[in-house]
């Protein structure tokens, strides 16, 4: 074996937590290689950060406010993404499950709980000063294990290890720019730092790549994915709880959560009907695929925002139109059909009918915006329509397995 190649452990996994072992990189042709407990714990505390952005993003659209909203959440939500990514591929490659590495991991859990507090002030009052600091504890303690991984390797995989710790310092120093500009400029810095941020793994592994292993990423993935319309589900259904308190319009209420339910259960059948772990045998195929998950995940959270404001607009606590508070649900709903299809699922499709499925399924649900009070209901018809074309076309011509 040569020094660049993965060493994978032993007996093909972690280990029962020893205090410290050599933190060498994990093999990609590993067998059974599955999310651990430690990880599963880790995706939990970060959708705590995923609601209190929807909860925000809920305020905004309620109160008529949709461009702060929007902009709003789509950086908040790029920094709970982000720091998810840097530990989800790093996981995949370094994972020691040693007493270090899982004490290093709690820690960056503390700084995602901290960035949680400090989004409603990002929200608010453009105030990142919580949120920058909470990244600093969660880079600090990803760099230390970048740091370990290259102590424990040499050659190319140990600067692979060295560009990764350097580019994160960097770039947490880049971010100070929310805490010492001008407002007006801040969005266009947090453009720069997010394109720079997602360069680093690009250049870091430019000459070696890490040892992530595809089966693991996949699941990782998809297991967040379940996290996330869980916590959709989870915010419709206290939005109902709360209508029915204060109003007795169930005839409004129940299509509006049946047409939500159904296009969050649309939402899990579509994502998880392809193998695309069978996609990923490249930094150039994953590195796309799985940037392209900030549109799939953040569009997946935002339904369940939008399933709110629909429902404080039918009971009157929402200060839009009923065309505006349809768009918050049709919108991310069709963005999430659209992105899972270019990102996800056109690597497995056979043929044009097969292809053509969700782009046309985006358009339909976004048209069902102009339905008044049952946009919602018909969002969620029209998604089911599309897991029954789905189902029925791949029975005619089985989709494409890729080797």
């Amino acid at each position: 074996m040569s020094e660049d190649a993965p060493r994978p452990l032993p007996d093909g996994g972690p280990p029962h937590s020893p205090v410290l072992r050599r933190m060498a990189g994990r093999g990609r042709e590993e067998e059974h290689r599955a999310a651990t407990p430690l990880e599963l714990f880790f995706d939990l505390c970060f959708v705590v950060a995923v609601a209190v952005a929807g909860r925000e993003l809920v305020h905004a659209l309620a109160e008529g406010h949709a461009a702060h909203g929007v902009l709003g959440y789509l950086m908040t939500f790029f920094t709970i993404w982000w720091a998810w990514m840097n530990f989800t591929w790093f996981a995949s490659a370094y994972d020691t499950d040693d007493v270090l590495y899982r004490v290093v991991t709690l820690v960056q859990i503390a700084g995602v709980l901290i960035l949680s507090a400090g989004i409603p002030r990002a929200f608010d009052d453009n105030d990142f000063t919580v949120v920058w600091f909470g990244y600093l504890v969660m880079r600090l303690a990803l760099v230390s294990q970048w740091l370990r991984a290259a102590f424990s390797t040499t050659g190319a995989e140990r600067r692979t290890a060295l560009k990764y710790a350097a580019g994160v310092c960097l770039c947490q120093v880049g971010w100070l720019g929310l805490l010492f500009l001008p407002d007006g400029a801040k969005p266009w810095v947090f453009l720069a730092m997010a394109l720079l941020e997602m360069a680093v793994p690009t250049f870091a592994e430019m000459t070696r790549q890490t040892a992530w292993h595809p089966h693991h990423i996949a699941e990782r993935y998809g297991l967040f994915t379940i996290i996330v319309l869980g916590e959709t589900v989870a915010a419709a259904t206290v939005a109902v709880q709360s209508a029915l308190e204060e109003s007795e319009a169930l005839d409004e209420l129940l299509p509006m959560a049946a047409g939500g339910l159904l296009l969050i259960f649309a939402a899990f059948w579509i994502y998880f009907a392809v193998p695309i772990h069978l996609h990923l045998a490249s930094n150039r195929q994953a590195f796309l695929w799985g940037y392209g998950h900030y549109i799939v995940f953040g569009s997946a959270a935002a339904i369940g925002a939008g399933i709110e404001v629909a429902i404080e607009q039918a009971v009157g606590k929402a200060h839009v139109s009923t065309f505006a508070a349809s768009s918050t649900v049709t919108i991310p709903g069709a963005l999430f059909l659209f992105s899972v299809w270019l990102v996800h699922s056109r690597h497995y499709k056979r043929g044009t009918a097969q292809q053509l499925v969700l782009p046309v399924s985006a358009l339909a649900v976004l048209a069902c915006t102009f339905a008044g009070g049952n946009a919602v209901l018909l969002a969620g018809l029209v998604a089911a329509a599309t897991v029954v074309t789905g189902v029925w076309l791949s029975t005619r011509n089985p989709p494409l397995a890729e080797a």
